[in-house]
Formats: C-alpha cells, sequence, structure tokens
C-alpha cells in the first residue's frame, strides 16, 4: 500500500466553505492515468489536479486535471488553486517554486503568477492558454430548454447565444433578469438534446448563463450534467471565454478593463471571480483570471 499526500482548498472566495472545492495531489508521480481518476471520482469535486515534473525544464511542472469521470485539457479554478498551493508550498521537485509559474497542459502552456498580501501567498492569477475560439450559433430555444427559462428570459442584444473557449468550451448566454437567472434550473433532457446538436469542441455540453449587474459585473451560473457537474460555484475558464467574448465584441483598438463575475450564490457557495481583458493596437491579448483561495483540508490517501 502507497500513500499519496493530497490538500484540498477553496477557490475564488476568501471564506472557507464557500467558492469552488478542489483537490491538490502536489506530488503524483508514480500515480498512473486510471489512479488518478479513480481519486478524482472519490473526491467527487468538479475537478481534481495532479502535480508532475515539466517535460521542459523550464517550466515549472506538468499539470493535469480531472472531473469525475474525464480528463479535462484546461480549466479555470484548479489552475487559480494549484498556483495557491504551490505559491505556499514554496518548493516542488527540489526546485523554488518561481513567483511566476509555467504549467503545461494539453491546452497549452498556462501562466501562472502567486498572489500575496503582506508577503503570504492569498490566491493566483492565471492567463487563459489560448485565444478567443467561437464554434456555433446557438439558437435561443435551445438554450432556454436547457436552463428550464422561456426564449423571452434570454437576450440577444450582442447576437444570439455562441459556443467560445480560451481552453475548454461552453454555451454563453446572457439572462434578461436578475430574477430569471435565480429560477434557472438545469434539464437533463435538453442538455442531450443540445449535446447532439452543437458539438463542444470533442467536449460534452456545458452552459455559462450570465446577467449584467452593471458593464463591469456580471453574474452568472454554470449547468453542466453531462460532464457530472450539476452546478458549478465558480468557472474560471467559462468566465475567461465569456470575458474573451465581451473583448471581442469592442470596438476600439486599445482596450484596458477589469470584469467581476459572481458565481455560486444561488448554491450558496458565493464566488468572485475578476478577469483583466486587454486589447493593443486592435490584438486581444490572453484573458487574465484572478481570484482569492482558502486552505481547507489536508491529508493521505491510500493507494
Amino acid at each position: 500500500m502507497r500513500t499519496v499526500h493530497y490538500l484540498t482548498v477553496d477557490v475564488f472566495t476568501r471564506t472557507r466553505f464557500a467558492g469552488n472545492p478542489l483537490a491538490v495531489i502536489p506530488d503524483a508521480r508514480g500515480l498512473g492515468d486510471a489512479e488518478m481518476q479513480r481519486i478524482a471520482a472519490e473526491f467527487n469535486y468538479s475537478e481534481s489536479t495532479f502535480v508532475l515534473p515539466p517535460e521542459h525544464p523550464a517550466n515549472t511542472a506538468r499539470v493535469r486535471i480531472f472531473t469525475p469521470t474525464s480528463e479535462l485539457p484546461f480549466a479555470g479554478h484548479p489552475n487559480v488553486g494549484t498556483g495557491f498551493v504551490l505559491g505556499r508550498q514554496g518548493e516542488l521537485f527540489g526546485r523554488t517554486v518561481p513567483e511566476t509559474m509555467r504549467f503545461e497542459e494539453q491546452a497549452g502552456l498556462v501562466e501562472v503568477v502567486a498572489l500575496r498580501e503582506s508577503g503570504e501567498v492569498v490566491g493566483a492569477r492565471i492567463a487563459a492558454p489560448r485565444h478567443l475560439e467561437v464554434a456555433h450559433t446557438l439558437d435561443l430555444e435551445t438554450i432556454a430548454a436547457c436552463a428550464s427559462l422561456d426564449p423571452g428570459d434570454l437576450l440577444a442584444s450582442d447576437g444570439p447565444p455562441v459556443m467560445a473557449s480560451v481552453g475548454l468550451p461552453f454555451a454563453l448566454a446572457e439572462v434578461a433578469s436578475l430574477e430569471a437567472l435565480g429560477r434557472a434550473h438545469r434539464n437533463d433532457a435538453a442538455f442531450e438534446i443540445a449535446d447532439r446538436r452543437y458539438p463542444a469542441f470533442g467536449d460534452r455540453f456545458a452552459l455559462f448563463l450570465f446577467h449584467r449587474l452593471s458593464d463591469t459585473h456580471l453574474r452568472a451560473r454554470m449547468f453542466a450534467p453531462l460532464s457530472k457537474t450539476p452546478e458549478d460555484p465558480a468557472t474560471g475558464s467559462a468566465a475567461a471565454a465569456l470575458a474573451a467574448r465581451i473583448l471581442s465584441l469592442r470596438p476600439e483598438r486599445d482596450v484596458a478593463a477589469r470584469l467581476v463575475i459572481d458565481q455560486g450564490v444561488e448554491m450558496g457557495r458565493p464566488s468572485q471571480i475578476v478577469l483583466d481583458i486587454q486589447k493593443v493596437a486592435g490584438v486581444a491579448q490572453p484573458i487574465q483570471v484572478s481570484g482569492h483561495c482558502v486552505a481547507v483540508m489536508t491529508g493521505t490517501l491510500l493507494i
């Protein structure tokens, strides 16, 4: 029998037992694919991460991200949470953890910077690994059915909903009112139909609903029942895709703005995701996603 050390953290929050929980295995050497998948299923969080030595010595680590059912090429809160854990740890595989970490992932290299307050690591900021990709324009009726809403509850002021990605795909749809966002609930049968109608870059159909509280402050909910996540309290990869979509619709050649997205409120796990968007001479820069984290548990797995 082997033992494997783990930590859990709550991501995109300053408050323990809020935000999005994440399990981190800071030294996954010796674990095979099937073992990682079983461990992720045992934790049953939306994601768990497994840290391995990098393939290229210039990088900090190779990070693998698993849901309870499959591996992901990229996700937001796992990178923020893993950056927080490694930044606090200070050393990894015999090397000092740098202030700017570089994680090797299926979607590409992810840059991660530890956030500090009074010298203490309190969170992390990541750069999305890819520029915006839009695969589908989505019909309002399909989206409304997935969320058990009426098509009239959705807005198309910036065009119809789209399937967008900066590393992981999501259907993005704007909701007309905070009241409608609050009464949204998933319809699993409708998700199966949407998944067949709108293939999601090889992933399963997931829906990110948002409502604009102001030009820079939004409220969101994310449903991914086909990936065994009935609802997610904080989804950095979806928030980054939305921020990239918003940036793409800005007509200015130079943009520098900060967006704040509240999520998880309806679940009783309030979260806050901060996104920095920038366009320089008409060229969109990688979306920056940041948030605070809180350590929750540490322990040993018996393998």
